[in-house]
């Protein structure tokens, strides 16, 4: 839009809102009663009028005509006169002659008819000008139905103008009054749709949406060049009112990112004469590239709550400190700007959700060197292991023991014979893993609380050494399971309450279920299991074998039983294999996997022959296609030591984008990858893996290649392309072909602590001398000249290597939203961390 277009909005608007909120004297008096003849002769080319025809007003018809009258003020602002026609007793035309025609009013633009309205239709004022505005602007403001509607005008308008988008429970409303009015001052300017359909408002992507009250998106087809690229989509999240619909255009149409040359004192900008927040991103000259695209990233999050400009602090002189890296404005008067120190965007848009913590951030920055050095020192404190600092910060919290039984040496045998499953975990009470699983394990005991031949109990090896000698425990915690007659199991996944539980209940049925009839392995495959796994639904694998495979058979028959717990297995080896293994289109030996998924079997040729190989194999075979990768079975897809091609989402994704991904993993020639997809809300820990990958978190979803067993490199998938299978594959062409640029470079080195172990035999020695080893004083001396030579040569080459690192991660910086880009990461050189030999 012209500056001069601009302008001409903003004086019409402003001159349209002071006639709506100005009563006028005498509006009745604006109410013409006409004859016919002195009507249709008076009518000009291009006004409007709304006129109704009566020979003489009937009780029926008095409310409406009262309607009619207090809507001519609100027609007159905007050209439309309101005629009551008088017709003559002998008057016996189109308008005048037909009872049915009386009931009904006429909306002409000079003497064409536009619309005829039912006198029921128009009840008050708001469906009077709603709906006389709607028939005038039919071209400004389209209806739509249907999705593909919607989606043909939005097609229509990417790359041209932009849409706004209506939805009313129902026309002749306030809200749809409201809608109009601004429609007619906007309909030039952007492109109107609106719409009543309560599935349509749903398939836009509204969160399950309030279907009973009007909603208002701003969609910014404009810059949507690619017919592929969708419209981004900015609600209005206040009542819709002309005053709020203007107000958010106005910011709509406002800059995304303002620069700032000058103090910020000065600096006005339509969010602030709206009475919105202005957030300031305090750039230099080395990192502007950075912070214009921090700035936009914020802005677009920001859109229609607050504004986001860049202040450059090569070209203002600033008497802040040196750290600070965003600067907020509030639309008070007499309110100084606050300069803060922030890590990345989310902090701002959580500072601007919650206003009480600017001022608790502000407090927190103005606290002296000394008390920043005490806060240090206390942190220091705090465990380095967050296991170890989780189970002290909980030591206080007494946990429900009284369902798990306690087992010493004289009980331990005896307990092993009441129950025909008996679960023990081994632990020691002063380890701090131990007490974290602990917890888990009260927890497993209230799930299984009632379950027959289930027993739960525990042995502290520190009080009883020799049971956990005798049971071969070598480390803790240990979890096995005691069946009579049989050798323990001894539990290696997940040490979770949901996983623990699980494994216990699957590990009730010896695995493999032997199977006498086709009718047996039909229904097992089906999930009609034994009752008592009923209600855990997991996928089933059934070997099928001949009389001629015995060795393969045995071999299964012991894979079963490593899996048992993990997998549900079953074998069928009867005469009649054949016809069961015909019905799958498989040869004995097989496999025939139902996956919980999924309603249909799967078979697959079984081609090893040891138990281990075997075991591998049922394990590749039960993951996903296209995964959602969480903390618990991430270490199952990194065994199969192949690049991941990663869906990062805020949420769940999308069908379209499901649909793709799992078409590219469906592809046999596509299966040297891992596709897979992350939620953020499911899986926090995933922001963490992306600021790793780009230093902040970029727009969602984001799709990203990353091979952590070569090079380490990561590549992300451009942000302006739809993620489609044919873009992707074309993508992963230009990977291969060595024509893409990594975003960035995992490190080589190994994951160590943030900090190096205590010496607790040398913190022994320091505080009891009686218990150090005899040495002569000459050795002594040369040991400990020794130890503190080599602490400050690791304390020298550790301060430079972090040097180094601070500046790599600056020059490797990628594109980003966080906001360490400037200061904080100078600032960060000052402080190195503080060793354990200091404490």
């Amino acid at each position: 839009m012209s500056a001069q277009e601009d302008r001409w909005v903003s004086s019409f608007s402003f001159l349209l809102f002071c006639a709506v909120s100005i009563p006028m004297l005498g509006s009745a008096s604006l109410l013409q009663e006409l004859s016919p003849h002195e009507y249709f002769s008076g009518l000009q080319a291009s006004k409007a009028s709304l006129a109704y025809f009566s020979h003489t007003v009937s009780p029926g018809a008095q409310p409406f005509l009262e309607q009619i009258e207090n809507s001519v003020e609100a027609l007159h602002d905007y050209g439309i006169s309101v005629v009551k026609v008088k017709c003559p007793k002998e008057d016996v035309s189109r308008y005048c002659g037909k009872e049915n025609a009386l009931r009904k009013a006429y909306l002409f633009r000079g003497n064409v008819l536009i619309r005829e309205f039912p006198t029921d239709a128009l009840f008050d004022v708001n469906s009077i000008v709603a709906n006389v505005l709607f028939a005038l602007l039919f071209n400004e403001v389209k209806y739509v139905e249907t999705l593909m509607d919607l989606q043909n005008i939005e097609n229509a308008l990417k790359g041209k103008s932009n849409m706004v988008f209506a939805y009313v429970p129902a026309t002749g409303t306030a809200e749809h009054r409201a809608v109009m009015e601004v429609a007619f001052v906007y309909g030039t300017v952007h492109q109107f749709v609106l719409t009543t359909e309560a599935t349509l408002l749903k398939d836009t992507g509204s969160k399950e949406p309030d279907v009973s009250s009007a909603q208002l998106l701003f969609c910014h087809c404009q810059q949507a060049t690619d017919l592929a690229q969708p419209c981004r989509r900015t609600p209005l999240e206040q009542d819709l009112t002309v005053l709020n619909i203007h107000r958010h255009l106005k910011l709509m149409g406002a800059p995304l990112v303002t620069e700032v040359a000058e103090d910020p004192e000065k600096v006005s900008t339509v969010h602030l004469q709206l009475g919105l927040p202005l957030v300031f991103i305090l750039s230099q000259k080395e990192t502007y590239e950075a912070d214009r695209r921090t700035a936009e990233f914020l802005a677009w999050k920001l859109l229609g709550k607050a504004g986001v400009a860049i202040l450059s602090r090569d070209r203002v002189d600033l008497n802040i400190l040196r750290q600070t890296n965003v600067a907020l404005k509030t639309p008070d008067e007499g309110v100084p700007i606050k300069y803060l120190v922030l890590e990345d965007t989310e902090e701002v848009i959580t500072l601007l959700e919650d206003k009480s913590k600017v001022k608790q951030i502000q407090e927190n920055e103005d606290e002296d060197e000394e008390d920043e050095d005490e806060k240090e020192n206390d942190n220091q404190d705090m465990q380095d292991d967050q296991v170890v600092e989780a189970v002290s910060r909980d030591k206080k919290r007494e946990l429900p023991l009284d369902q798990i039984l306690t087992l010493t040496e004289e009980t331990f045998h005896s307990a092993m014979l009441e129950a025909a499953q008996t679960v023990v975990l081994f632990y020691a009470s002063w380890e701090a893993v131990s007490l974290a699983v602990l917890q888990s394990y009260t927890e497993v005991a209230d799930h299984l609380k009632g379950t027959q031949g289930i027993l739960l109990s525990r042995v502290n090896c520190w009080d009883w050494p020799g049971v956990c000698t005798m049971e071969n425990v070598t480390q803790f915690p240990t979890i096995k399971i005691y069946k009579k007659g049989e050798q323990p199991i001894t539990y290696n996944g997940m040490l979770g309450t949901e996983e623990l539980t699980s494994f216990i209940v699957l590990s009730q049925v010896s695995c493999p279920l032997k199977l006498a009839t086709i009718d047996e392995a039909e229904r097992y495959l089906r999930g009609e299991l034994p009752s008592e796994l009923s209600s855990y639904h997991h996928s089933l694998v059934l070997g099928v074998f001949s009389t001629a495979t015995s060795k393969v058979r045995e071999a299964f028959a012991e894979a079963g039983s490593i899996l048992s717990g993990h997998v549900t297995t079953g074998m069928y080896f009867e005469d009649d294999v054949l016809a069961l293994s015909h019905k799958y289109a498989v040869s004995p030996p097989a496999l025939l996997l139902a996956r919980s998924s999924s309603q249909s079997v799967e078979g697959i040729a079984l081609s090893k022959q040891t138990a281990q190989d075997i075991v591998q194999m049922i394990r590749y075979e039960l993951l996903d296609l296209f995964p959602e990768i969480t903390v618990q079975n991430l270490p199952h897809y990194l065994q199969l030591r192949k690049p991941f091609l990663i869906l990062f989402s805020d949420g769940d994704i999308g069908q379209t984008e499901s649909k793709e991904m799992l078409k590219l993993a469906k592809e046999k020639s596509q299966q040297t990858f891992v596709s897979c997809w992350l939620n953020l809300k499911n899986t926090p820990v995933g922001r963490g893996v992306l600021k790793a990958y780009f230093a902040t978190i970029p727009s969602l979803p984001a799709l990203v290649w990353v091979n952590l067993h070569a090079g380490g490199q990561v590549f992300k998938f451009p942000s302006e392309q739809s993620i489609t299978e044919m873009n992707v594959l074309s993508w992963l062409e230009k990977l291969k072909a060595g024509l893409e640029i990594p975003s960035s470079t995992l490190s080589e080195e190994d994951w160590k602590p943030p900090l190096p172990a205590y010496n607790f035999l040398q913190m022994m020695e320091a505080a009891g001398p009686e218990f150090t080893l005899h040495t002569s004083s000459h050795q002594k001396d040369g040991q400990e000249q020794q130890q503190l030579e080599g602490s400050e040569e690791k304390a020298t080459v550790r301060e430079e290597l972090s040097e180094e690192v601070g500046v790599t991660a600056e020059k490797a910086q990628g594109p980003g939203r966080d906001l360490r880009g400037t200061a904080p990461r100078l600032a960060g050189r000052e402080k190195q961390a503080r060793r354990h030999s200091e404490l």
